[in-house]
């Protein structure tokens, strides 16, 4: 029997924890957990997602591997991006389960206990929905709001409550692992792969150090990226604008020729600058949808890796 069989016949849970300039957390997190784990009786390990960070996160990481042997770290080469962290940690974890966390502690760590033990009843994707998202300015809940609605329109998966605070079981974490897309989407996937699954509720905790890494520029990005990752919905709406035009055309192609048998022909110039700019307009940013896709289709082909690890720390180093 191999080593990681053993540890997994401990019912093991992996506590995956992407950082990105997270040099003030990543102490507090790792002996949070432990303490909350213990107590509990828990059996685990943490694993430290190092994503490319540009200040002492990764020493704080090797510190902490040093002080705490439950503690393992991962060392991005640059910055990949938070789903890639995600599946980092995912592919390096040992347990029988894994659980998914914010660094910032936002996500508070007391739930994971109830998540283990649901686990333990056989429940094998253990979902963190919120309960409230705590203070926030009314702009970022604005804007939170509306990338929430457009990504469950277009993923047609309830996220209003969702986050990528969840616990997954080996099995369903094997699932994860073995889809070959590089721009993969975590929190939808999660739902999307089916097992057995129930789910918790959780208040967001107010950060006790830095800042958000969330600006509402990169929600967009972060919504954008993931609706075309996982839909084709933006898609549909090439496929809509084409229709609304075509029977826009018609409906202006008959009222042009009545008003030419009636001797009442439409004059033109304003008319004709309209509809350029309006069917130009849907042309270009159809094409730009279209041209969207096709990056993302050339990114998948080359078939470079999601990540890469230059460094590991901790007892599997």
């Amino acid at each position: 029997m191999s080593a990681n069989q053993k540890k997994r016949g401990e019912n093991m849970l992996s506590v995956i924890i992407p950082a990105y300039n997270e040099e003030k957390m990543i102490q507090t997190t790792a002996d949070t957990v432990d303490r909350i784990l213990s107590e509990a009786s828990v059996p685990y390990e943490i694993v430290f997602v190092n994503d490319g960070s540009k200040d002492g996160t990764w020493q704080q990481i090797e510190t902490a591997a040093k002080k705490n042997p439950h503690v393992n770290g991962l060392h991005f080469s640059r910055n990949f991006g938070k789903e890639s962290a995600i599946f980092a940690g995912l592919a390096n974890a040992e347990g029988d389960c894994c659980a998914v966390m914010d660094c910032d502690l936002q996500h508070p760590p007391e739930v994971l206990v109830s998540m283990y033990r649901l686990w333990e009843q056989g429940y094998e994707v253990v979902e963190g929905v919120k309960r409230s998202r705590g203070k926030e300015s009314t702009i970022h809940r604005a804007c939170a709001g509306l990338f929430y609605k457009m990504m469950s329109k277009a993923v047609k998966i309830d996220m209003s409550r969702a986050s990528d605070f969840k616990l997954l079981d080996r099995k369903a974490v094997d699932a994860l692992l073995e889809m070959p897309e590089k721009n993969a989407f975590f929190r939808a996937l999660s739902s999307w792969i089916g097992y057995r699954s129930t789910s918790v509720e959780f208040d967001v905790q107010e950060r006790t150090e830095g800042e958000s890494k969330w600006s509402t520029w990169s929600l967009i990005k972060y919504a954008v990226t993931n609706v075309v990752a996982f839909s084709t919905a933006p898609m549909q709406f090439v496929t809509v604008a084409g229709i609304f035009t075509f029977l826009f055309a018609i409906v202006l192609g008959i009222e042009s020729l009545v008003r030419y048998f009636t001797g009442h022909a439409v004059e033109g110039f304003t008319t004709v600058i309209l509809l350029i700019l309006i069917v130009g307009s849907l042309i270009m940013m159809s094409l730009g949808i279209i041209g969207y896709y096709i990056s993302k289709i050339y990114e998948e082909v080359k078939g470079r890796p999601k990540y890469l690890i230059s460094k590991k720390a901790g007892k599997r180093k």
